[in-house]
């Protein structure tokens, strides 16, 4: 039985509307999955299918020393008793924390009743704590106790057997499943704990498509070894892959430099914009080859930036492509003849 609010972000219908018809000069940049892997390890991501027992941390801090980068980081903390999808991100990677956390998570929780309780009741408990929520993070959290609002896209019911609530849970990032457990159990008036947790997503990363720490250092060791980098490639992701479910704006070659150089984007770089850009939220900015420029605050919605022909549309507030990539015209720098 499944209870459901909103769709999640990866099931939002996205699509690209065309501002101004261009194509982007192959003699600059290149598509995220053309890269050599040395340009990759300066900015990407590895899914870390996370067991049981480790911290978050200890587990960014092993992929870091593996992959001898100067930074890495997680999409989202995992208890050390809860296992799954972990995203590490890597170098310039890490600017891209927040995406993930937009792009919602989804877990399978087994959730421990503490009295018997009707069918009826429970899916009524599991229809209430579908949709907005309200929490307050555990007294072991790394982040400030104060109530928070969250959303709960979906739960489904998978199985219950006596007080064992087996269900998935898709919601918003930051969202405590242990304290959700604990309000259904308050809410029922019998009490209840989450007896086992695991994540089976985090923004676009999966459970299928996760890999173990052994499995990373056993491509790294081809790697190095004998230079083959095909198992690599598929477990170095590109930092594109994080912002797969963040809004787009598709900006012209000829302003690449300048957002790399930390400008805000005017409306007359912008070739195309997906349709779920709105005012005020966050956004990628993108290359027409799918590359990651910045991210920023959109200045302006979707149909704005297709109809007005001045003014600013993005604001930049983090750059994660390298300057010099793309020519300087904005300086009034010439293409290469």
């Amino acid at each position: 039985m499944i209870f459901e609010a909103v769709k999640p972000p990866w099931e939002i219908e996205r699509r690209i509307l065309v501002r101004v018809d261009a194509e982007s000069d192959p003699s600059y940049g290149s598509p995220p999955h053309e890269r050599p892997i040395e340009e990759l390890l300066k900015a990407c991501i590895v899914n870390v299918d996370k067991p049981r027992g480790p911290t978050s941390h200890e587990i960014a801090f092993t992929v870091r020393e593996l992959l001898g980068v100067g930074q890495a980081g997680h999409g989202g903390t995992l208890d050390p008793a809860v296992s799954g999808v972990l995203p590490i991100l890597v170098d310039e990677a890490t600017k891209c924390a927040g995406a993930i956390m937009s792009g919602g998570k989804e877990y399978i929780c087994l959730m421990r009743l503490h009295e018997d309780i009707s069918d009826e009741d429970l899916e009524r408990a599991l229809r209430f704590f579908t949709g907005e929520i309200y929490q307050v993070p555990p007294v072991r959290s790394s982040v400030s106790r104060r109530i928070r609002a969250r959303t709960i896209y979906r739960i489904e019911l998978i199985e219950r057997d006596g007080r064992n609530v087996l269900m998935k849970v898709a919601c918003s990032g930051g969202t405590y499943i242990r304290r959700l457990c604990r309000d259904i159990g308050l809410y029922l008036r019998c009490g209840a704990h989450m007896q086992e947790l695991r994540r089976t997503r985090a923004g676009p990363f999966v459970e299928e498509k996760a890999h173990t720490l052994l499995d990373l250092y056993s491509a790294l060791k081809d790697y190095r070894e004998s230079g083959d980098e095909t198992q690599l490639r598929v477990i170095l992701r590109p930092v594109e892959e994080a912002v797969e479910y963040m809004p787009k704006v598709f900006i012209l070659d000829t302003a690449v430099d300048a957002i790399c150089h930390g400008a805000n984007l005017a409306v007359v770089g912008i070739a195309k914009v997906e349709n779920t850009v709105e005012r005020g939220a966050p956004v990628a900015v993108m290359t027409l080859k799918g590359e990651l420029v910045a991210i920023g605050r959109s200045m302006m919605s979707a149909m704005e930036m297709l109809e007005k022909d001045h003014g600013i549309a993005v604001d930049t507030e983090r750059v994660i492509m390298k300057r010099g990539i793309y020519p300087a015209i904005w300086k009034g720098g010439k293409r290469p003849s």
